[in-house]
């Protein structure tokens, strides 16, 4: 484990808290040059495009769910789901693995956290301080590095998770966590009843969900104000019950030049590697612009 003292959080130097639009906080990564959450709010994102997506009001009928939090950073996915969880059964046994790059973050989320109930708040806590969590009602630990090494660990371990939460930066900051080997190590950590949900909505990412055998549903938006705002994300399981489909216009952004996976043969390569292998897959490829498709559906 990495020695907490030594990771202590250095929250003004590092990352200043950035507000979003339900009242709660996220962080600016200088590093990906994005924010960790949806500045339309972060709470809000992580109950709406997570918890609820994988299906936890109902799972939560279970004595005992487990979760795996892929890109845990803050913890509001995890603490989300968990305040669903317990409140449709107080008696659900929950096993949560998190993994994470960077230990400060969660360090650094404690002094912005939203209000949470008492009981979450002291698991997120125990997860930033000490990366471990027992109590009668939640087993919780948290991984710090490269996902794609510790996702190796779990596969061996067997470890199945009844809903995984894929929350990494985006595909063209972090290409590392949404190649087609990647995804296909997150799917076998996947319960055969089991949901994984992510905001991503790219058609590349979404084609290495397919590639790795899982089914594939949207998740709409209530209200879209443009022509772009077609989903809020993905939604993936081993069956194709319990999904929303994808719409026409979906199915053929998979088809086109977007729908190319990025690839990391040996889960050891850098960004700029990932990026320029798909970049030339693209150039290579017959398949139909992503700009022509556009224009067909009017998207702009």
């Amino acid at each position: 484990m990495a020695d907490s003292q030594n990771l202590a959080p250095t929250l003004n130097s590092i990352w200043q808290p950035q507000p979003t639009a339900d009242g709660s906080f996220t962080f600016f990564s200088p590093e990906f040059g994005e924010t960790f959450h949806s500045l339309g709010g972060a709470r809000q994102e992580a109950f709406e495009k997570f918890a609820i997506a994988t299906d936890l009001p109902r799972k939560a009928q279970a004595s005992h769910l487990r979760l795996l939090d892929i890109c845990y950073g803050l913890g509001y996915n995890t603490a989300a789901a968990l305040e669903v969880i317990w409140q449709h059964n107080p008696t659900c046994q929950v096993t949560v693995i998190g993994l994470e790059l960077d230990l400060r973050v969660p360090q650094a989320a404690l002094a912005v956290m939203p209000p949470w109930s008492a009981s979450v708040q002291a698991i997120l806590e125990g997860l930033a301080q000490q990366q471990q969590v027992s109590t009668p009602q939640c087993q919780a630990q948290l991984f710090i590095g490269d996902a794609r090494q510790t996702i190796q660990d779990l596969v061996r371990q067997g470890f199945q998770a009844d809903a995984i939460f894929l929350d990494p930066f985006s595909p063209q900051r972090c290409p590392q966590l949404w190649t087609v080997e990647f995804l296909s190590l997150v799917a076998q950590c996947l319960a055969p009843e089991g949901h994984l949900a992510t905001y991503c909505r790219a058609a590349a990412v979404r084609a290495a969900l397919q590639a790795a055998g899982l089914h594939l549903g949207t998740l709409p938006i209530a209200a879209p104000q443009h022509s772009h705002e077609w989903a809020q994300g993905t939604v993936a399981r081993w069956q194709a019950d319990q999904l929303i489909p994808l719409s026409l216009m979906e199915q053929e952004h998979l088809q086109t030049r977007a729908g190319i996976p990025y690839r990391d043969p040996h889960l050891r390569d850098s960004a700029e590697t990932i990026r320029s292998r798909r970049q030339a897959e693209q150039q290579a490829s017959h398949r139909e612009s992503t700009s022509r498709w556009r224009h067909r559906w009017g998207i702009t």
